[in-house]
């Protein structure tokens, strides 16, 4: 099993290239369910979540042909061979729940595990089974698995309104309404970036969409959607990783292909802690202009709202502010299991159910440390890039799993930083 040793100490400048989102290409993955003519995608991420859906749509029958270093994607599904998504796939990752609708939709019957992934709360998909139940779809939970069908008809149009939001719900319905019998409203939809990157995907293959970025998406049904191809939006949330490394390490980085719109927010509470964002035709550039990094609280929420897979790095950098924080989880609970991690390096830091109280200490120390989660793994690397002595992150496939090449990227703007493998 791989560890990540990083020396801290070191100000970072330079340019840091960022991919193509996960979160978005996973759930661009499943579309091809849809049609029978190929879908291609472009700037594809290389990550362990994008190879784990590759295995689950081809156990499903669809070819998936990786091109050009594996930044192109490949898929056509001409036929549906399996119509079962088997726990020993879909328990590595939550967004496997994404083939159910595709697949409903187009055939009108699927059985899908009950997903796993990180384990950062329930998280459960009843939103997902309700929604599709609004279309019609009769749903039957029994031994780990979700056994669903569609009326003889096929899905029909209905209203959907969610009592919460929720993304992967969100993408679910939108993707089973384009192939539905008339005419789907979905209701406190989630506005997220990925879900506008996934309705123009799906409108790229025929599909009749309007209002996403809206809390109101509306689909009219269309007999059959066609092939396209379509580039995958940029990751936000690596964005937003890599903009945090020269604020908690020093010095001034240039995130190219990097776009303020999609973290608003984010951004907002960065410029409070004391740091300068400059938006220019390569990307943001982000430097410490200040001594000191400033205290600012955080309250996650959905987008346009500061985003929930970026709280555990915002605790990194607030670990060393000058003075108080309070973040705010609520989007998932258990999602501050990197505390405890954090404060054996020195950070202190007191949670209470879905509150965490960090009081900013001057400086953090090198420690072994083990990553709970994908967010948390990377959190554990910027805190290291700040601290003192040597900070050994065990346990980084989490990591592997949301961030294309890290070592490589923090390495060529100045980190020291190296993967190995571990004592046995």
């Amino acid at each position: 099993m791989d560890q990540i040793r990083v020396t801290g100490g070191n100000a970072l400048n330079g340019d840091i290239p960022i991919a193509g989102a996960k979160n978005a290409c996973l759930t661009l993955m499943p579309a091809a369910l849809l049609s029978e003519e190929p879908l291609t995608l472009t700037n594809a991420p290389r990550l362990s979540d994008i190879r784990t859906m590759s295995k689950l749509l081809e156990s499903l029958g669809c070819e998936v042909a990786p091109l050009q270093d594996g930044k192109v994607l490949a898929l056509g599904c001409g036929e549906i061979t399996n119509h079962t998504a088997h726990y020993d796939i879909v328990r590595k990752m939550r967004a496997s729940i994404l083939v159910l609708g595709p697949m409903l939709a187009r055939d009108g019957h699927a059985v899908v595990s009950l997903p796993g992934g990180c384990a950062i709360g329930a998280r459960p998909v009843d939103l997902h089974l309700k929604a599709l139940e609004a279309l019609g779809a009769e749903l039957d939970l029994r031994d780990g698995y979700v056994h669903a069908k569609a009326p003889a008809g096929g899905l029909q149009g209905g209203k959907v309104s969610f009592p919460f939001v929720s993304v992967g719900a969100t993408e679910n319905i939108l993707m089973a309404a384009t192939l539905a019998k008339g005419t789907t409203v979905i209701e406190n939809a989630a506005r997220e970036p990925e879900i506008v990157d996934l309705a123009q995907c799906l409108r790229a293959m025929g599909a009749r969409i309007e209002g996403e970025g809206t809390s109101t998406i509306t689909v009219e049904g269309v007999d059959r959607l066609h092939g396209a191809t379509h580039r995958v939006l940029t990751d936000r949330i690596e964005l937003g990783t890599y903009m945090l490394a020269p604020a908690i390490a020093g010095g001034e980085v240039t995130l190219l292909g990097g776009r303020r719109d999609l973290l608003g927010a984010f951004c907002e509470k960065l410029e409070q802690a004391g740091m300068r964002i400059t938006e220019s035709p390569r990307g943001l550039t982000v430097a410490r202009i200040a001594d000191t990094i400033l205290p600012t609280d955080v309250t996650t929420e959905p987008y346009p709202g500061f985003p929930t897979d970026l709280q555990a790095q915002m605790m990194a950098l607030l670990t060393l502010a000058q003075g108080e924080s309070v973040l705010e989880e609520t989007i998932f609970e258990n999602r501050f299991m990197h505390a405890p991690e954090l404060i054996r390096m020195g950070a202190r830091i007191d949670v209470h159910g879905g509150t965490a109280k960090v009081t900013g200490v001057s400086k953090l120390r090198g420690a072994p440390v083990m990553a709970t989660d994908l967010r948390a793994s990377v959190s554990l690397v910027l805190a290291g890039l700040a601290a003192e002595g040597e900070t050994v992150v065990s346990r980084v496939y989490h990591l592997d799993r949301g961030y294309e090449r890290l070592e490589e990227k923090l390495s060529a703007v100045g980190a020291q930083i190296r993967r190995e493998k571990e004592d046995a």
